[in-house]
């Protein structure tokens, strides 16, 4: 699965992005070779590195690259699509030189496990904010039906336009939109054409319904969640979410937080 190359070890061209290859990867597998992990950091502090990380609920992503940039002494660092901070899953951050594969994976296909609430919003469509229940949507929720929750996430599949969360990263002006919101700026929310591949294993235990989705760059499944709740007229927001997969990357294939700080501290890069 995996082959040593000059000292790190880097994934086989079948599971990982071929036109990043030329990087060394920080990933699941890397973590058992301490050696190994030591030539990484060194590529990533001089010329360029790759790091697929499972980022912790309660961490944004800037979080994630403001900890490598710091251990690593690198400035240029950089994700390839934000998590929000109730979010885990893949997160890849390329260094240096290898930032300019960025863009590559952002533009590949996502995965997403996640479990919606329905019966209620919040002000963010998730369970970051207080949850505001219309007496309507208590009586609808009375009626609603499993085969119904799932006939309705089928017309989600396919190209749409997408009205993003007013709380995120999208940008007005040069500020992020979750500050503009939260210092009670208006804006207008820019729609956005997203692709939704497939919604599958659909999972309804009331309030809760647990899907897998795959879906385009640029999708915000927030929004998904909170337009279902709307087309069964009772509301609904994120309860629960993780990324399992950002291209050819993996969960499998990443490292948590608590494993990269492990690393940093067993290793003699930084004695």
């Amino acid at each position: 699965q995996y082959e040593f190359t000059q000292s790190w070890i880097v994934l086989s061209q079948k599971t990982m992005i071929t036109a990043n290859t030329e990087w060394p990867v920080l990933c699941a597998q890397l973590c058992a070779h301490q050696d190994a992990f030591a030539e990484w950091a060194s590529r990533a502090r001089t010329d360029g590195a790759v790091a697929y990380l499972d980022k912790p609920e309660g961490w944004t992503s800037f979080d994630c690259v403001a900890r490598l940039r710091s251990t690593l002494k690198q400035r240029r660092v950089g994700h390839a699509g934000t998590l929000d901070p109730l979010a885990t899953g893949v997160l890849v951050i390329c260094l240096g030189k290898a930032t300019k594969a960025v863009r590559q994976y952002q533009e590949t296909t996502k995965t997403y496990t996640v479990v919606g609430k329905l019966g209620a919003t919040t002000p963010t469509d998730d369970r970051g904010s207080a949850e505001e229940v219309n007496p309507q949507a208590t009586i609808r929720m009375q009626e609603i039906s499993a085969p119904e929750i799932a006939d309705a996430l089928q017309e989600f599949v396919g190209e749409q336009v997408q009205i993003p969360p007013t709380y995120s990263a999208i940008k007005h002006s040069g500020k992020p939109q979750y500050t503009l919101a939260r210092n009670g700026r208006e804006f207008v929310v820019r729609p956005r054409i997203i692709s939704i591949y497939s919604i599958t294993d659909v999972t309804v235990s009331l309030p809760f319904v647990s899907l897998t989705m795959e879906c385009s760059s640029g999708t915000y499944v927030r929004s998904v969640i909170r337009d279902l709740g709307a087309k069964l007229g009772v509301g609904g927001y994120v309860w629960q979410l993780r990324r399992t997969r950002v291209g050819e990357v993996y969960e499998r294939q990443t490292i948590t937080m608590q494993t990269y700080n492990t690393l940093v501290t067993t290793s003699e890069v930084y004695s």
